[in-house]
């Protein structure tokens, strides 16, 4: 079993700056694939941004170049710098993990393990 435990969410100004890890625990992986999805309010999940072992990284165009995912392998943390950012990006945040990375890494259905989020609240 894998435990995903997210820090970092708070409250922060429009065009301010956050950034959110995620540790994983538990069992491990040589290589697995890395997500973040975000929830807000009455909508469904999102993809945000993924990356895989090899050092690949993916991002949903409404985040892309205010965004960075990251990880640190030996200390099996991903973490998600996100800059400029805006009211529209408040939501609950979310790491996700998986063994295998996917094509469709963009899918909350390609994860099998997820952290219990973390609220990033951009105020205007």
């Amino acid at each position: 079993q894998v435990q995903l435990v997210e820090s970092g969410g708070g409250l922060v100004q429009a065009g301010g700056s956050l950034r959110l890890s995620c540790a994983a625990s538990g069992r491990t992986f040589s290589s697995y694939a890395m997500g973040w999805f975000r929830q807000a309010p009455g909508k469904e999940r999102e993809f945000v941004a993924a990356s895989w072992s090899n050092g690949s990284t993916y991002y949903a165009d409404s985040v892309k170049g205010r965004f960075t995912i990251s990880r640190d392998n030996a200390k099996n943390t991903v973490y998600l710098q996100m800059n400029s950012l805006k009211p529209e990006d408040t939501a609950v945040y979310y790491c996700a993990l998986d063994p295998v990375w996917r094509s469709n890494y963009a899918s909350r259905y390609s994860y099998r393990y997820w952290g219990q989020g973390t609220q990033v609240t951009v105020s205007s």
